[in-house]
């Protein structure tokens, strides 16, 4: 066991100091630059969430209930049915940037619900009251994630390797994260592992964000393309793989950032457990499986030009660009939430999770 080390925690998502605008991090411009945006338009929202300047489905949810609250300002004044008109439509217009991440549109459906159950009151009121819980999500969240991180920590032992895809670490969601916060957690109680972190092309997510995380926490992590994890696996390095989710359906399949099923194909090649971990509020027993989940096309640019100093394919050529992947649940060794570990058969241990 080595020194306890105490990990810095950032706030990707906050609101700012009069409540009146959203303020985060963009992730686009790590891991060179630590720049702050601060927007209080419905348009600034949107693009932030569709340019991926934040993103993580957990910290998208809490960037949705703040954005609405923010929002909801600006037409306090209207009667009750315009004020819950504007709030509709505007909360339809934020669900809109991205269709995959189902926090999206459970932090939006949460608000709104709010503003539904509240007719009676004056809107003045019901604002104050968006404001308290777009709050309560931020911490939920919060809680969710150390104790996904301490359910994910007994996975694992001392001086293992761990292979990790794109970043669901506290820049993805919040403090600890959920796929990286046992080794952050782990960190901070001197245990030591080795963290494999796929770059996770076409958007560099492993590269930008993930080991940086795990850089600046003092985590011994490895940086390697993604057409590398088959080897480190063979070579004996891995013992466990853990990845983020956007998206649980009710019989165990999940979504996630394109490429991680491929990661589980080969863990289950080289009989390594892998894990999913996220919040309940990633399941969606509404979605009966994996190819009823809504799979995002993005920029096919972002695979020829992105990051590039010039095209690396010529302009003719044509890309498929998904965003997301989904893992058949066939594949995956437990789904690790704040609630504790499911494992197979997923239709009914996810349900348990909500009886």
């Amino acid at each position: 066991m080595s020194e306890i080390t105490k990990v810095t925690h950032i706030d990707n998502v906050k609101l700012s100091e009069d409540k009146k605008s959203v303020v985060i991090i963009d992730q686009t411009q790590l891991p060179n630059r630590m720049v702050y945006l601060t927007m209080d338009d419905e348009k600034s929202c949107y693009e932030a969430i569709l340019k991926l300047q934040v993103r993580g489905a957990p910290a998208i949810g809490i960037f949705a209930g703040y954005s609405m609250y923010v929002l909801s300002q600006k037409y306090a004044d209207l009667p009750y049915d315009r004020f819950a008109a504007e709030f509709h439509r505007q909360k339809e217009y934020l669900n809109s940037s991205r269709p995959t991440a189902v926090n999206l549109s459970w932090a939006l459906n949460r608000m709104e619900s709010l503003v539904r159950g509240s007719a009676a009151l004056p809107v003045g009121q019901i604002v104050e009251l968006l404001g308290r819980e777009c709050v309560k999500i931020h911490q939920e969240d919060i809680a969710m994630c150390r104790k996904i991180s301490e359910y994910g920590l007994s996975l694992l032992h001392e001086g293992d390797g761990v292979l990790t895809h794109c970043n669901a670490g506290p820049l993805a969601t919040s403090r600890y994260g959920t796929a990286i916060g046992p080794m952050l957690l782990g960190k901070e109680q001197g245990m030591n592992f080795h963290v494999f972190s796929d770059e996770t092309r076409p958007l560099l997510q492993g590269a930008r964000l993930t080991s940086f995380e795990l850089q600046k926490a003092g985590v011994d992590v490895t940086l390697i393309c993604d057409n590398m994890a088959s080897i480190v696996m063979k070579n004996g390095w891995v013992q466990a793989c853990f990845v983020g989710c956007d998206r649980i359906a009710a019989n165990g399949d999940f979504a996630n950032k394109i490429g991680t099923s491929g990661v589980a194909i080969l863990a289950k090649y080289y009989g390594i457990p892998f894990y999913t971990l996220g919040p309940t509020s990633t399941v969606d027993m509404n979605c009966p499986d994996g190819d009823h989940i809504k799979i995002e096309l993005r920029d096919p640019e972002e695979i020829k030009e992105k990051f590039y100093a010039e095209p690396m394919a010529l302009k003719e050529v044509k890309c498929y660009n998904p965003a997301f992947d989904v893992t058949n649940h066939e594949l995956v060794t437990g789904i690790v939430t704040e609630k504790g570990i499911c494992y197979p058969p997923y239709s009914e241990s996810l349900k348990g999770l909500f009886e």
